[in-house]
């Protein structure tokens, strides 16, 4: 016992100091466990097998999904316009938001797909996100109350009911404490706990598309000698592909983009737009293709091929519309002075064969370029191109410079795609498999996480970078801190001593006390162990008081719930840390007076919902 202790609270204050990364400190805290013999090797290793944190990876891996589809940058859009530039009222939204979804989805699944709408939408609405994610973390615990599969603890208080003869609690039940909760939570951020989130500045700023578009048009005029048309149909292009042609040699025009305006029943198959014709692409009556070349060029293609003139994009949300997707995205090149393209002749427009990037647009000295140039040392150009390919392009050649990070931007195009229903369809599927308990949750989470992977809404190249390791780690690394705990005893005494002390006073100071010792323990372990541990000692010291143990078990479950001190409390919170860039002490600043209402208003509460 008394090595538990000692490693406990050199754990704790470790974390506290803040001098290493959380991950470090809780594998010091695992190995010591084994190393002084409490453990044994399966029992200091089991946190990597465990259910909760191989869920915990599939989950970030399912956020990651939905991020690339643009699901996440179109809610951080609804999120900022419905706020507007009220940081309050946007804590209050990301804080309901979490709440609502996490009484119906796993809290650690809510935080996994809110947490990139949530950085997105507070750099948008000109704040930190360390001003938002401690809310979404903090929500989503909350909302686990709302129902019965909210939260583990929830069903771990219930079961222990029905095992020992009582009635258990019904699906919504719990929504009588997790309602009045949630809206403590909701007014204490609106009203005090924003001014206690600390002012942490980090490095996840996602880039905006919109600033990025307006900066090309002028810098490079990339909405110049920009045309639409329209085949008509007496059109010889109609049938035909547009290899056939040669539009760049003979009229010094690029083929940006195509749309088929009518689509056959017969030609479902063929994608509606064609983000970047190639030479094999076929044309057909009523397509609707976009080109950049010089005025008395595009005029005579028009002549040549009987074209219909259609308004071109000029706006910046036009033109975003025209260039950026999901699949097909812009990003800026800076030619150096030992690159191979210095000296080269190339049309604006024209394609990298190596590379299957489109030069759109140059600049030189802060002037824009048109038609046919000789490229110099320093030339900037607007490439556009597949995000992929944008990304592997100075892999491919030497002494070129991409500004920014195309992976980054292509995370906030706010254009949907088929991959984003697909990514939409598995969070729902996802949802559906853990609400009917069709498959365990670390199987459906897995389950839909390779989904992502195999339709490519995540590649998986990507798929590993998505997932926080310094999360996964800190969290398997801790869990044999509660089996410690446990095995040794130290849990159960320390819950015996309370009881035998409080059992002679008010039942209402005895469940003070549960609520005290359960929050106690979840600050650092498991809330479902918290769970496990504390709901048969309530059972047995309501029946001893001989008064009803509702009221007792729904303490268990809430204050299972209150891990608002740590980071390691619960995986929500351990989940925002990084991205929030908070520190240990962070927690207990913003967490304590939370704690401090849930509890007032659990003993108030809870009496008078569910009498002694």
């Amino acid at each position: 016992m008394t090595l538990v202790l000692v490693i406990l609270f050199i754990t704790i204050a470790l974390f506290i100091w803040g001098k290493f990364p959380p991950d470090v400190v809780a594998l010091i805290a695992m190995l010591s466990l084994y190393l002084f013999g409490i453990l044994e090797v399966k029992e200091a290793l089991s946190g990597f097998s465990n259910t909760t944190v191989i869920m915990i990876a599939a989950l970030f891996i399912i956020g990651e999904g939905l991020s690339r589809t643009g699901w996440t940058a179109l809610a951080g859009k609804f999120f900022v316009e419905w706020a507007g530039k009220s940081v309050p009222k946007l804590l209050v939204i990301v804080t309901l938001g979490a709440s609502i979804l996490s009484g119906f989805v796993s809290n650690t699944g809510t935080v996994a797909a809110l947490l990139p709408v949530t950085v997105s939408a507070a750099w948008n609405a000109g704040t930190l996100p360390s001003k938002l994610l401690m809310p979404v973390a903090f929500g989503s615990n909350t909302g686990g109350l709302l129902t019965l599969t909210g939260t583990p603890p929830n069903i771990i208080a219930s079961n222990a009911l029905v095992e020992n003869g009582f009635e258990g609690f019904s699906f919504f039940e719990f929504g009588l404490i997790g309602l009045p909760l949630l809206l403590v939570a909701i007014l204490y951020f609106r009203f005090i706990g924003h001014r206690l989130l600390p002012k942490n500045k980090t490095a996840n700023k996602p880039v905006d598309l919109d600033a990025e578009m307006l900066k090309w048009m002028e810098g490079y005029s990339i909405g110049e000698n920009l045309y639409r048309f329209r085949i008509r149909s007496m059109s010889p292009l109609i049938g035909t592909q547009m290899g056939h042609w040669n539009f760049e040699e003979d009229f010094k025009v690029s083929i940006m983009r195509l749309r088929r305006r009518h689509p056959s029943p017969l030609q479902q198959k063929t994608p509606l737009f064609v983000e970047l014709p190639s030479a094999d692409t076929e044309m057909r009556y009523h397509d609707i293709i976009t080109v950049k070349g010089e005025a008395a060029a595009v005029n005579r293609l028009m002549q040549t091929y009987s074209l219909g003139i259609l308004p071109a994009p000029s706006e910046k949300d036009g033109l975003k519309e025209e260039f950026i997707n999901q699949e097909v995205g812009m990003a800026e090149m800076l030619i150096t002075p030992k690159s191979i393209f210095v000296g080269k002749q190339i049309n604006l427009g024209q394609y990298l064969k190596k590379s299957g990037v489109q030069l759109l647009a140059a600049s030189r000295n802060n002037r824009p370029l048109k038609g046919e140039i000789t490229i110099n040392a320093g030339d900037a150009f607007v490439i556009r191109g597949p995000w992929h390919n944008i990304e592997s392009l100075k892999n491919l050649y030497e002494n070129v410079v991409i500004i920014g990070s195309p992976e980054a931007m292509a995370k906030n195009v706010t254009a949907l795609t088929p991959k984003s229903f697909i990514a939409m369809g598995t969070l729902l599927l996802m949802i559906i498999l853990l609400v009917f308990k069709i498959v365990p949750g670390a199987i459906a989470a897995l389950l839909c996480a390779g989904i992502m992977m195999l339709t490519r809404c995540v590649p998986i190249s990507k798929a590993y970078k998505g997932i926080s390791w310094t999360s996964v780690i800190m969290i398997a690394a801790m869990i044999p801190m509660g089996i410690a705990l446990q095995k040794t005893g130290v849990a159960q005494l320390a819950a015996e001593n309370l009881v035998s002390f409080l059992g002679t006073w008010h039942p209402v100071a005895l469940l003070g006390g549960i609520f005290l010792l359960t929050t106690a323990f979840s600050q650092t372990i498991n809330n479902s162990a918290t769970a496990v541990l504390m709901a048969p000692i309530a059972l047995i010291a309501a029946t001893t008081l001989g008064v009803s143990p509702k009221p007792f078990l729904i303490t268990v479950a809430i204050s299972a719930s209150t891990a608002f001190l740590t980071p390691v409390g619960t995986t929500t919170n351990a989940m925002v840390m990084t991205a929030g860039g908070y520190k240990f002490m962070d927690y207990v600043k913003v967490g304590g007076p939370l704690l401090l209402l849930f509890f007032i208003t659990t003993l108030i509460l809870v009496p008078l919902i569910w009498n002694f």
